[in-house]
């Protein structure tokens, strides 16, 4: 089934987005690649900054969902690196030039409160996330192991642009599964 003009325009929108940059892409660009024309792009989105939001959320529900059926999934004590490698997988797969959350923070920090908003609590969502794995693998007494995981993560998600990505997820593993075996170890 052929998707909806709507869904056309957010997929269409994201990808230049992503390659280009939020403010560097305009609508005619945005209505030009989704092979709509401009009106249809606001019978759906009222402006751009709708638009951004709306491609910012549907990512990240995207991204979100991936995580939590991962660790649905996991073995008991495995939480937490189902976690990463899901969070690996998506970076192999859709975000291999870095996080559009931080780009948006970048762009929209002094244009935009709302969408800066959207993407701070997208990643508190992601740091969320690694607090419940953390506990689900019984992990959750060590002080700010979540945090330092989650530092490791965003620091993933800069390398894959400046590495490869194969590299850069190899060495992030190393770093995850280290810092799980020290905390491991140091438990009674």
């Amino acid at each position: 089934m052929p998707a909806s003009k709507r869904d056309q325009l957010l997929a269409t929108a994201e990808r230049l987005f992503y390659e280009q940059g939020f403010h560097a892409t305009g609508i005619d660009r945005i209505v030009a690649s989704a092979g709509v024309v401009r009106m249809t792009l606001y019978n759906h989105f009222p402006s751009k900054e709708a638009l951004v939001m709306a491609v910012l959320q549907a990512r990240h529900e995207r991204f979100i969902a991936s995580l939590d059926a991962a660790v649905a999934t996991a073995p008991l004590g495995k939480a937490t690196p189902a976690l990463v490698e899901a969070h690996g997988d998506w970076l192999e797969n859709y975000s291999q030039h870095g996080c559009i959350m931080a780009k948006a923070m970048g762009e929209f920090a002094e244009h935009s409160a709302e969408i800066h908003a959207l993407a701070v609590a997208a990643k508190a969502d992601l740091m969320a996330r690694l607090e419940s794995a953390v506990a689900r693998d019984g992990l959750g007494d060590h002080t700010g192991l979540a945090r330092r995981l989650f530092v490791v993560l965003e620091g993933s998600n800069t390398t894959v642009s400046l590495l490869d990505v194969h590299t850069a997820l190899a060495d992030t593993r190393t770093v995850i599964d280290t810092l799980l075996a020290t905390v491991r170890s140091d438990a009674p």
